[in-house]
Protein backbone atom coordinates (compact mmCIF):
# COMPACT_ATOMS: atom_id res chain seq x y z
CA UNK A 1 0.00 0.00 0.00
CA UNK A 2 1.19 3.76 -0.69
CA UNK A 3 -0.02 7.02 0.26
CA UNK A 4 -1.29 8.99 -2.42
CA UNK A 5 -2.58 12.50 -2.92
CA UNK A 6 -5.90 12.30 -5.62
CA UNK A 7 -5.10 14.91 -8.84
CA UNK A 8 -8.65 14.11 -9.83
CA UNK A 9 -10.62 12.10 -11.84
CA UNK A 10 -10.34 10.51 -15.16
CA UNK A 11 -12.80 9.89 -17.56
CA UNK A 12 -13.49 7.62 -20.36
CA UNK A 13 -16.17 7.37 -22.54
CA UNK A 14 -15.34 3.97 -23.71
CA UNK A 15 -13.51 1.45 -21.65
CA UNK A 16 -13.36 -2.21 -20.64
CA UNK A 17 -16.36 -3.60 -19.11
CA UNK A 18 -14.25 -4.31 -16.05
CA UNK A 19 -14.27 -0.36 -15.19
CA UNK A 20 -18.06 -0.09 -16.04
CA UNK A 21 -19.82 1.61 -12.91
CA UNK A 22 -16.45 2.68 -10.94
CA UNK A 23 -14.64 5.83 -10.54
CA UNK A 24 -11.61 6.33 -11.91
CA UNK A 25 -8.74 8.44 -10.23
CA UNK A 26 -5.39 10.00 -11.06
CA UNK A 27 -3.25 9.62 -7.79
CA UNK A 28 -0.09 10.92 -6.81
CA UNK A 29 2.05 8.97 -4.15
CA UNK A 30 3.66 10.93 -1.54
CA UNK A 31 5.44 10.10 1.68
CA UNK A 32 4.64 10.71 5.24
CA UNK A 33 4.86 14.44 4.99
CA UNK A 34 2.80 14.51 1.82
CA UNK A 35 5.87 15.24 -0.39
CA UNK A 36 5.72 14.29 -3.82
CA UNK A 37 7.47 10.86 -4.41
CA UNK A 38 7.46 8.44 -7.50
CA UNK A 39 4.96 9.20 -10.67
CA UNK A 40 1.23 9.39 -10.57
CA UNK A 41 -1.08 6.06 -11.69
CA UNK A 42 -4.73 5.54 -11.80
CA UNK A 43 -6.40 3.95 -9.49
CA UNK A 44 -10.20 2.54 -9.51
CA UNK A 45 -12.32 4.59 -6.11
CA UNK A 46 -13.52 2.30 -4.24
CA UNK A 47 -13.41 5.39 -0.90
CA UNK A 48 -15.48 7.56 -2.34
CA UNK A 49 -12.23 9.65 -2.52
CA UNK A 50 -12.20 13.42 -4.09
CA UNK A 51 -9.61 15.87 -5.16
CA UNK A 52 -7.17 17.16 -2.64
CA UNK A 53 -7.69 13.69 -0.80
CA UNK A 54 -4.51 11.85 0.95
CA UNK A 55 -6.01 7.59 0.40
CA UNK A 56 -4.30 4.49 1.07
CA UNK A 57 -4.13 2.79 -2.48
CA UNK A 58 -3.20 -0.66 -3.69
CA UNK A 59 -0.92 -0.96 -6.40
CA UNK A 60 -0.61 -4.66 -6.61
CA UNK A 61 -3.25 -6.25 -9.44
CA UNK A 62 -3.87 -9.51 -7.52
CA UNK A 63 -4.93 -7.17 -4.58
CA UNK A 64 -6.73 -4.51 -6.32
CA UNK A 65 -9.08 -7.69 -8.45
CA UNK A 66 -9.52 -9.92 -5.16
CA UNK A 67 -11.29 -6.62 -3.04
CA UNK A 68 -13.77 -5.97 -6.66
CA UNK A 69 -13.64 -9.66 -6.51
CA UNK A 70 -12.99 -9.77 -10.42
CA UNK A 71 -10.03 -12.36 -10.95
CA UNK A 72 -9.62 -11.47 -14.79
CA UNK A 73 -9.84 -7.60 -14.71
CA UNK A 74 -6.91 -5.55 -16.00
CA UNK A 75 -7.09 -3.26 -12.92
CA UNK A 76 -3.84 -3.06 -11.37
CA UNK A 77 -4.39 0.19 -8.53
CA UNK A 78 -7.01 0.59 -6.11
CA UNK A 79 -8.28 3.33 -3.78
CA UNK A 80 -9.04 1.12 -0.34
CA UNK A 81 -9.09 4.30 1.89
CA UNK A 82 -8.95 8.18 2.52
CA UNK A 83 -6.37 9.00 5.14
CA UNK A 84 -7.96 11.54 7.81
CA UNK A 85 -4.79 12.22 9.38
CA UNK A 86 -0.58 11.13 9.70
CA UNK A 87 1.51 11.21 12.41
CA UNK A 88 4.83 11.15 12.16
CA UNK A 89 7.21 10.43 15.63
CA UNK A 90 10.28 13.06 15.39
CA UNK A 91 13.52 11.04 15.90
Amino acid sequence: MVLARVLGPVVATIKHPAFAGHTLLLCQPIDERGRDVGTDFIAVDHAQAGKGDTVLALREGNSARQALRQKMAPIRSFIAAVVDHVDVEKP
